[in-house]
């Protein structure tokens, strides 16, 4: 209800709705149309109340569900929460459907690669998509690969920004890091039962007090961006290319944005580390590194440190 509500109020610029008119619309009282109202006022909408009825002003940068027209009922939003991917988890088991998300304002054990914690200050963009591929194990890389891939086309075609893949998903501006994504899986005999990607990126907030060699949209275009968009276009895209037949394309496709591929790097996996160059990704995803003494070594997780420009 809120949701056609707001989209009745949002689609003429300074119209003033009258309360019957809305009712009409919406097919509800002018008491249930004013308790939405006020509802919506006390999450941060302003809407001029009158006597001859409601006229919008500002949305606050929000993500409620209602804000998703056609997603609604698989948007999860909370205020806060431990991890955006803890509570997919639980949704996940419970049977929640295929291309569900949940979208936190806050986390208090944002999780990154590796038992790392993400600071999640107000303003991020902090999200997991929970998929239900009938893939076996080995696929999923393709599934991360896709989703860096269209973030980074999301920040580059929609809002002009030279956004660079580093393996194995992170996305750097100008060797600044915007966003980072970790992959969960759970499995029922040799199949997948479901997927969970995690997302978290710099929108509004200011990263560099926990993590100095990051930026934000907000520093880069010099104004606010308002989350629901960068997530709506980010959905979008997503979703159309996990409806194509194959995702065969993914990782030649992510090669063209990457900045990994012929440098010098080092890979941390939390009881090794590796150093050479990057030479290739394999199918798989899997990074292959050329070692000093010239052996091949196929890495198929772990953190990786650019080592020159």
């Amino acid at each position: 209800m809120k949701s056609k509500l707001l989209n009745i109020i949002t689609s003429e610029k300074g119209k003033i709705f009258s309360g019957e008119s809305l009712s009409n619309q919406l097919g509800v009282s002018r008491v249930s149309v004013w308790k939405h109202i006020k509802k919506l006022q006390e999450l941060g909408y302003e809407i001029e109340s009158g006597p001859t009825g409601y006229r919008f002003i500002k949305a606050p940068d929000s993500l409620y569900e209602w804000e998703f027209p056609g997603r609604e009922s698989r948007i999860h939003f909370f205020q806060e929460v431990v991890s955006t991917m803890h509570n997919a988890k639980e949704l996940a088991r419970k049977g929640c459907p295929d291309f569900s998300v949940v979208v936190a304002e806050r986390q208090t054990q944002g999780r990154g690669r590796l038992k790392r914690q993400w600071f999640s200050e107000a303003g991020g963009l902090y999200f997991t998509v929970i998929l239900r591929p009938d893939i076996s194990p080995s696929m999923m890389s393709s599934y991360s690969f896709a989703a860096s891939l269209n973030l980074a086309r999301v920040l580059i075609e929609e809002y002009g920004i030279d956004a660079k893949v580093k393996w194995p998903n992170d996305i750097l501006i100008e060797g600044k890091k915007i966003s980072g994504m970790l992959c969960e899986m759970e499995m029922e005999s040799d199949r997948v039962s479901f997927l969970n990607i995690g997302i978290g990126m710099n929108v509004n907030n200011h990263p560099q007090q926990f993590e100095s060699n990051s930026v934000s949209l907000k520093e880069l275009l010099k104004r606010e961006i308002p989350r629901k968009d960068v997530l709506t276009k980010f959905l979008d895209r997503f979703e159309k290319e996990l409806e194509m037949d194959s995702l065969d394309h993914i990782i030649d496709e992510w090669k063209k944005y990457t900045m990994t591929l012929n440098r010098q790097v080092k890979i941390v996996t939390g009881t090794e580390a590796y150093e050479g160059k990057a030479v290739d990704v394999d199918e798989n995803g899997a990074l292959i590194l050329e070692q000093p003494d010239l052996s091949i070594k196929k890495v198929f997780y772990g953190d990786c440190f650019h080592q020159n420009g």
